[in-house]
């Protein structure tokens, strides 16, 4: 695999899978990382961008979520976005460093859209998580402590 489809997929996967889609990102940084092709470094980067990149398209369907509130279509009724958005309430923006978890994680960076969180501080918290997520799967990978 050249480096262009193997840095362009560790994007996409990542990208993918920081969205409300299902997707696997970290096997595919696992599988690159095996193999040795690639410079870790740079891997890391490029799926700590898609990964951010994915959680701010949340965070952008979170902001205009309400604008279609009370519709037949719309995926959360009354309740469950009132509840989220007390959560929210609660724990705060610093719920955002738990963005990188399975199940919570997708939902975490939508309510922060839903709660109008400043894109700044989501931005930085975000990246923080998500980035951090990676260099530990890395180290863990490449056996580095």
């Amino acid at each position: 695999m050249n480096d262009w489809a193997a840095y362009s997929g560790m994007f996409s996967a990542a990208l993918l899978a920081a969205t409300i889609l299902p997707a696997q990102s970290e096997a595919v940084l696992v599988a690159l990382l095996l193999a040795g092709k690639q410079q870790p470094w740079l891997l890391i980067l490029v799926a700590s961008i898609g990964n951010t990149i994915g959680s701010c398209i949340n965070w952008w369907l979170g902001r205009y979520l309400e604008h279609f509130r009370g519709r037949r279509w719309f995926p959360a009724n009354d309740d469950a976005l009132t509840r989220a958005q007390r959560w929210y309430g609660k724990v705060g923006r610093w719920s955002l460093l738990l963005c990188w978890l399975p199940i919570i994680g997708d939902p975490l960076t939508l309510v922060a859209g839903l709660m109008r969180e400043r894109f700044s501080i989501f931005l930085s918290l975000v990246a923080m998580a998500k980035t951090v997520r990676y260099i530990a799967l890395a180290a863990v990978t490449l056996g580095i402590t």
